[in-house]
């Protein structure tokens, strides 16, 4: 099988649980570590998938690599190779199928519980709702012929579906606890200074943050899943 190819912005923003649930399941991947001098795949040809990763930078940003990854997205969807955005790598998504990306209505830090929309709650191994990690400013809008897979109290667009195999996410359920912890450690000035209802101090994280992260990998477990069924031989 050809590999999935992931997408990584920065060095703190790594795959994380999606690379441990591919290795459980004996897919292959290839990381593209764009920060480290990386370039991106030349052509979806080549690979199964395409995963995008987040990172702290716009998606409105003029960044010399987007208007490339933006043409990858496209060619993977032409291709009907399966791709799936976390945070920023939604928002690219979005870009790229003609959707935009501003302000949210409100800064999300921390966990957050999001409703299915109805027929979409396959996409969670059939719950109607999930707690999933939140780190993000900006969010996208719901392009074209897209469908609105989940919804959250303080940001609408949590997640979209295009062509029935591709899924832009705004949440992160690729966290794992290490990848939680360096993010609130790192994040420390952003955290105190916030003023939205949304996001979460570090000290109101951590004391169960094993058993949460626990509960979202068996959320993540179950998107990966339903977005697997899309690679080439797979249902």
């Amino acid at each position: 099988m050809r590999p999935i190819a992931i997408v990584q912005h920065v060095a703190d923003d790594g795959p994380a649980y999606f690379a441990t649930w591919l290795e459980q399941q004996n897919l292959p991947y290839r990381v593209f570590p764009l920060f480290d001098s990386a370039h991106l795949p030349e052509r979806m040809d080549d690979y199964a998938g395409l995963c995008v990763l987040g990172g702290p930078m716009s998606a409105n940003d003029a960044l010399p690599y987007y208007p490339q990854l933006v043409a990858l997205i496209r060619e993977a969807v032409a291709l009907d190779r399966p791709v799936i955005g976390h945070c920023l790598g939604g928002q690219l998504m979005s870009v790229a199928l003609g959707g935009e990306v501003g302000a949210a209505e409100h800064v999300e830090i921390g966990w957050s519980e999001l409703q299915a929309e109805a027929g979409a709650e396959r996409w969670f191994g059939g719950l109607p709702s999930a707690s999933l990690f939140q780190w993000h400013g900006e969010s996208f809008s719901i392009p074209p012929d897209a469908m609105r897979v989940a919804c959250g109290s303080y940001c609408a667009n949590q997640a979209f579906e295009y062509a029935g195999k591709h899924l832009a996410m705004q949440f992160h359920c690729e966290v794992d606890e290490a990848k939680i912890r360096l993010w609130l450690d790192k994040g420390h000035d952003e955290l105190i200074h916030s003023q939205s209802p949304a996001v979460q101090q570090a000290a109101a994280l951590l004391p169960d943050l094993t058993a949460r992260v626990a509960q979202s990998q068996q959320v993540a477990a179950a998107i990966y899943t339903e977005w697997a069924r899309g690679l080439p031989g797979r249902r």
